[in-house]
Formats: structure tokens, C-alpha cells, sequence
């Protein structure tokens, strides 16, 4: 199964490298359609850090920064669990911003909005997958169980062990007892 999953993390993470590095370098031709849903989370920002830049230009730099370096993690198989939360974290506000599809008044501009949109829910779906995906091996949840299942049985055999351990010293003690003179 490991060629396929590789195969698949490269095939999705394509789009967040070759995007990511489109915006970073141009992210000027974005500002516009960007600017409503950083209006929206400019107050979120500031209250955050106030040092953060608020700016339409910066933030798409930034998220396309994000994205070309998650993305290539993710590709080459480093953290793919994080990284592929990380993608999907840059590709809400993208897609929330970038495909708003019920706001158009011509048709043919809502029907590519909602390709657009529906395939980025799409890759949003690839990526929660990818981020629960343990590759076959046992997850975090059943690694606890196993565990606290192996020290309560554990326990539990200390606990059988230490009673017959009694049992067998006050027999012994008794024996013990009624040999001694007097």
C-alpha cells in the first residue's frame, strides 16, 4: 500500500506547491477577491498579535509560503499527518474567498465558481483523510487501549501472584509454628 500512498500525497500535494508558488510570486492578482474575507479576519488577527500584517498582499504571500512548504512535506512523506491539516487549514479561506460562487449573477461564472469550489471541498475531503490515515499501523487511541489493557491484566497477575505468594508464607509460617517448641 506504501507506493499508493505515496503516489496519492504527491498527486494532491501538486496543486498546493505549483499554487502556492504562483501566489507567492504574483500575489498582487488576488488581493482583490481576497480582501473581503480579510476584512473579515483583520479584527481576529490583530486581537491575536497586533504585529501580524493585515494586508491582502501579505496574507496570500504568506498562505502561498505555507502551502509550497507543507505541501512538499507532504509530498516526501514528513509529517504528512500535521501537514496535511496544515493544507487543509490554508485551503478554507482560499476556497471561502476565492470560489464564492453564490454571488454571482452570470451564469457561467457561478458554474465554474461551483467546479471550483466542489473540487476544492473535494481535495479538503483527500486531506482529512490523509490526516488521519495511520499507514497501517495502529493509531494513538488503540495504542492506549492496548496499553492500558496490558497493565490491567498486568496488575491483575501481580495482584494473583502476590496473594499466593501470602497464602503460601502463612502456610509456611504455620507450619513453621507448630514445630517450635512450646
Amino acid at each position: 500500500m506504501k507506493p499508493v500512498r505515496s503516489l496519492a500525497r504527491a498527486m494532491l500535494s501538486g496543486i498546493f506547491v505549483v499554487g502556492g508558488c504562483r501566489n507567492f510570486t504574483n500575489p498582487e492578482r488576488l488581493a482583490p477577491t481576497a480582501k473581503p474575507i480579510v476584512d473579515r479576519v483583520e479584527p481576529l488577527l490583530e486581537q491575536v498579535n497586533p504585529r501580524i500584517p493585515t494586508d491582502a498582499v501579505t496574507l496570500i504571500r504568506a498562505t502561498g509560503a505555507v502551502q509550497v512548504g507543507a505541501g512538499l512535506l507532504f509530498a516526501t512523506g514528513k509529517l504528512t499527518r500535521p501537514m496535511a491539516l496544515v493544507l487543509a487549514g490554508t485551503l478554507v479561506p482560499v476556497t471561502l474567498a476565492g470560489h464564492r460562487f453564490w454571488e454571482n449573477e452570470d451564469p457561467l461564472a457561478r458554474a465554474n465558481n461551483r467546479v471550483h469550489f466542489l473540487k476544492n471541498v473535494g481535495i479538503l475531503g483527500g486531506l482529512l483523510l490523509a490526516a488521519a490515515d495511520t499507514q497501517g499501523k495502529p493509531g494513538i487511541r488503540w495504542r492506549t487501549g492496548h496499553r492500558i489493557g496490558h497493565s490491567r491484566r498486568s496488575v491483575q497477575r501481580a495482584v494473583r501472584s502476590a496473594r499466593r505468594e501470602a497464602r503460601v508464607a502463612a502456610a509456611r509460617a504455620a507450619s513453621t509454628a507448630r514445630r517450635l517448641p512450646g
